[in-house]
């Protein structure tokens, strides 16, 4: 389990058993604790259909930990995070489509992700499994289409088709965005980190600005080069991690 994508396909998987009674995730440890009842069999089967490299490490008799009070301030942190993914979701389509850039649209759909997993894990609350896989699906099929047209519209430049983008506005929106994502991981540390969705978001935003550095250095190679070259090979490279996450929550709607 590497990010909250990850978590919310366990989640989806393992919540609707009649025996599992809480689920624990330590996502730097790549480790999974399910407090269930009866044998463990069910529980190991259904995460070995996901096939997420799962390993049985140990299993023993262990009361259930009370239920943390600290939940309010995590679903206001994760309200907080969203707000901030879906603006830049905006912000960074309207500035890539001006400017002409594949980076910045294909870092605006990897924010549109993110907010789909947030507003997953807040619309999700309390619901039966059949609704979340529901809502997972509307997600994901919306980012396949997204993506797709994304795809097609970098292969359109790839063959010859549109101008050099704006370096000068890759680098000041992408900065920008690296900015709201800082301010993410800064409000993430302001509550616990080690539970559930607040380690996956950590995780989550960690690897966004990373994408949002590549973009920067983006506008820096295509205005070195003065081509467009670099803009399209980021820009594919996010929409095919954008692509991938989309079909793996997907092959649980089914």
């Amino acid at each position: 389990m590497d990010c909250s994508a990850e978590e919310q396909m366990v989640r989806m998987q393992l919540e609707p058993l009649p025996q599992v009674e809480r689920l624990d995730f330590d996502l730097p440890a790549r480790q999974l604790t399910v407090y269930h009842r009866d044998v463990v069999t069910p529980v190991t089967q259904a995460l070995h259909q996901l096939k997420l490299g799962d390993q049985l490490l140990t299993t023993e008799t262990a009361e259930l930990p009370a239920v943390d009070d600290d939940s309010a301030q995590q679903k206001k942190i994760l309200w907080w995070v969203l707000g901030i993914n879906a603006g830049f979701f905006l912000v960074e389509m309207v500035f890539g489509l001006i400017s002409g850039s594949m980076g910045l649209i294909a870092d605006s759909l990897d924010m549109l992700a993110d907010a789909f997993v947030y507003a997953l894990s807040l619309l999700a609350v309390g619901a039966v499994a059949a609704r979340k896989k529901q809502i997972a699906g509307y997600s994901g099929y919306i980012q396949i289409g997204l993506a797709v047209l994304g795809f097609v519209e970098v292969l359109r430049r790839f063959i010859g088709y549109g101008e050099v983008p704006d370096f000068k506005v890759m680098i000041i929106v992408a900065s920008l965005a690296l900015v709201g994502n800082a301010v993410c991981l800064w409000l993430i540390q302001k509550t616990k980190r080690g539970e559930a969705h607040m380690e996956a978001s950590y995780i989550f935003t960690s690897n966004d600005i990373i994408i949002n550095f590549g973009v920067i250095l983006s506008g820096v190679l295509v205005y070195l080069t003065a081509t467009r070259w670099p803009d399209l090979v980021v820009g594919s490279i996010v929409f095919a991690v954008v692509l991938r996450g989309a079909f793996r929550i997907l092959k649980l709607t089914k």
